[in-house]
Formats: C-alpha cells, structure tokens, sequence
C-alpha cells in the first residue's frame, strides 16, 4: 500500500479537507460521502466524522491509499550559516 505524507500548517486538520487537499476525494462532496460511507480509516479505525481533527503521527486509509499526517516542526532543516 503506497503511503504518501501530509505535512500540517497548524495543530490540525479536518478529515474531510485532509481528503480533498491529498487527492484521495476530488471534492469536498465526494469526501463527505466517503466518510459517511464508512470508507475511510484513521489509526486502523472506522471514522464517520467529517469534522474529525487529524493530527501529526495519524494515519488515515482509504481504500489501497495511505496518508501519514505530520507537523512542519519535524523538518529537520539546517541551520542557516
């Protein structure tokens, strides 16, 4: 199952906008019927919620497609000279 990352602007993300932004819904709409469909997975569990609040080191499944969610902070940038 090809995993992709999702990297947060903010503490968190709704599951429903989470969808739209990686591609694995083409609209708001069509994430909204997925998540009421039981279709997707957050952390291995059924979730119904459109609204739920995903945060970094979630995973969220849908179908053979995996996102990883986690917090700009973990960039391990260089320091500037």
């Amino acid at each position: 199952m090809p995993e992709e990352e999702f990297v947060l602007r903010g503490a968190f993300v709704t599951l429903d906008a989470l969808l739209k932004a990686t591609g694995l819904a083409p609209s708001g709409g069509a994430a909204k019927h997925l998540i009421a469909d039981g279709a997707v997975q957050v952390d291995g569990r059924e979730e119904r919620r459109r609204g739920a609040k995903i945060r970094a080191g979630q995973q969220v499944t849908l179908g053979g497609a995996s996102v990883r969610v986690r917090a700009a902070a973990d960039d391990a940038a260089a320091p500037a000279a």
